[in-house]
């Protein structure tokens, strides 16, 4: 490698933070690491949550009203993680609230191409007993994704 790259500061401009509203533990930490960097480097962060398909059970699905509670749950879970952010003297904050299928391919195939993050910080998951899904989502993010990645534990 050229010594010269090896001096070339690596910044990143576009910080995107995902949250899981199941998981305050992991999503809290990610946020205190998140903003930190944006706040510190004056950069944009965007705060994204996806409602899982997983997560609408088959008579709510046949409701649209538990499907429209739920949504604007998710919403108002990213707007106090933004309104948080704000506080904390994040100048740059953009809410990004998305519906699909997996966590991970929402993101992969949909949050990253329309926000065009530089950096993805993400929760390592904490275990819960009764949880459906095999494998946390920050270590499968961190294995495809096409930008950098930190799992915060």
């Amino acid at each position: 490698m050229d010594k010269s790259q090896n001096q070339d500061p690596l910044i990143y401009r576009r910080v995107l933070l995902t949250v899981d509203e199941d998981d305050n533990t992991s999503s809290e930490r990610a946020f205190r690491y998140a903003t930190t960097l944006a706040h510190d480097y004056d950069v944009t962060l965007g705060i994204v949550s996806v409602m899982e398909s997983e997560d609408i059970n088959i008579f709510d699905s046949l409701t649209p009203s538990k499907i429209q509670a739920k949504r604007e749950h998710l919403h108002q879970v990213v707007d106090d993680y933004v309104k948080a952010a704000e506080q904390l003297g994040v100048k740059k904050v953009e809410p990004l609230v998305y519906e699909g299928g997996d966590v991970d391919d929402v993101i992969l195939e949909n949050v990253i191409p329309d926000f065009e993050p530089d950096l993805l910080v993400t929760g390592a998951d904490t275990a819960f007993p009764h949880s459906k899904i095999a494998g946390a989502i920050g270590p499968r993010l961190a294995k495809k994704a096409p930008i950098s990645v930190i799992v915060v534990r």
